[in-house]
C-alpha cells in the first residue's frame, strides 16, 4: 500500500518534469526560432546588447542552451530518485518555481511587459539562492549528481545574477531613468563591481563551487566584450568587468583550496582516531 509520502514524492517528480518542459518550450519561444521574437529584439529592443552599459554581448546568451540541457537532465534524474531521497525532496519546490519563473520572464518580455519582467527575474534570483542554500546544506550522492544537479543550478544562479543586473538596467532605461546625471560609464562600473561582489560572496558561501563562478564570469566577460566593441563603448565598464572576473575567480580558487585542506586534515584526524 502506498503511503502519503510516497504518493507526494511521485507527484512532485511529475510536477518538476512538467515544469522543465514548460521552461524549455518557453525558451524555444524566446529564441524566436519558429514563433515569437528573439529576446534581444522583444520589448522594443530594451534587452539588446547595446541597450545599457551592463548588457552582455549577444553570444553570452548561448549559455542558456547548456543550462536548459542541464535542467532537462536534472528533471529526468529526479524522476528516478528513491522515496527517502531527502535532498531531491527539498529541491522539488524551489526547482519547480525556478522553472516556471523562467518561462514567466520570457513571456513577460515577449508580450512587451518589460516592467513585469523585473519582479519576475528578481523572484527567480531569490528562488535560485534558496536552491543553492539547499544544495550546500546537503550532500550529492556522486559525481553524476554533482554535475547534473549542483552544476546545473550553479550555472543557472551565476548567470541569473548577471541577467538580473542587465534586466534592471534595461527596465530603468526604458522608464526614462537617467542615472542622476552620472552617465553610463559610472553606472556600468558600479554595477559590474557589484556583480563581482555578489560572485565573491557566492564563492565564500558556497565553499568555492565552480559552476556559479564560471557562469557569472562568462556573463561579465561578454559585458566587457560588448563595451569594447559595439554601438555602446565604455572602456571603464569593460575594465571593471574584467577586474570583477579576476576577483571572483581568485576568491573561488582560494576558498576551494582552503576547503580541500580542511577536509584533508579532518580526514587525517579521523584516521588517527580510528
Amino acid at each position: 500500500m502506498l503511503t502519503k509520502g510516497v504518493v507526494m514524492g511521485k507527484a512532485w517528480r511529475i510536477v518538476v518534469a512538467v515544469s522543465a518542459v514548460v521552461a524549455v518550450v518557453g525558451a524555444f519561444v524566446g529564441s524566436g526560432a519558429v514563433v515569437g521574437t528573439p529576446i534581444q529584439d522583444a520589448a522594443g529592443g530594451a534587452l539588446s546588447a547595446s541597450s545599457t552599459a551592463i548588457a552582455p554581448d549577444g553570444p553570452a546568451f548561448s549559455i542558456w542552451s547548456v543550462v536548459y540541457v542541464g535542467l532537462l537532465a536534472y528533471a529526468v534524474r529526479q524522476c528516478f530518485r528513491t522515496a527517502d531521497d531527502a535532498r531531491h525532496a527539498r529541491l522539488a519546490l524551489p526547482a519547480t518555481l525556478s522553472l516556471l519563473l523562467n518561462a514567466a520572464w520570457i513571456l513577460s518580455v515577449q508580450f512587451g511587459a518589460l516592467w513585469l519582467s523585473e519582479p519576475v527575474i528578481v523572484a527567480l534570483l531569490v528562488v535560485l539562492v534558496w536552491t543553492f542554500a539547499v544544495l550546500r546544506r546537503t550532500t550529492a550522492s556522486g559525481v553524476v549528481e554533482q554535475v547534473l544537479t549542483d552544476g546545473t543550478f550553479g550555472l543557472y544562479l551565476g548567470w541569473v545574477c548577471v541577467a538580473t543586473a542587465a534586466n534592471t538596467a534595461a527596465v530603468l532605461a526604458a522608464a526614462g531613468f537617467e542615472g542622476f546625471g552620472l552617465g553610463q560609464d559610472v553606472w556600468g562600473v558600479v554595477v559590474a563591481l557589484v556583480a563581482g561582489l555578489v560572485g565573491v560572496l557566492l564563492a565564500v558561501w558556497g565553499g568555492g563551487r565552480l559552476a556559479p563562478t564560471v557562469s557569472l564570469a562568462w556573463g561579465l566577460a561578454w559585458v566587457a566584450v560588448g563595451r569594447l566593441d559595439g554601438p555602446l563603448v565604455s572602456v571603464p565598464t569593460a575594465v571593471a568587468a574584467v577586474v570583477s572576473i579576476a576577483a571572483v575567480v581568485l576568491v573561488t580558487l582560494v576558498v576551494r583550496t582552503r576547503v580541500g585542506w580542511v577536509g584533508a586534515r579532518r580526514g587525517a584526524g579521523a584516521a588517527r582516531v580510528a
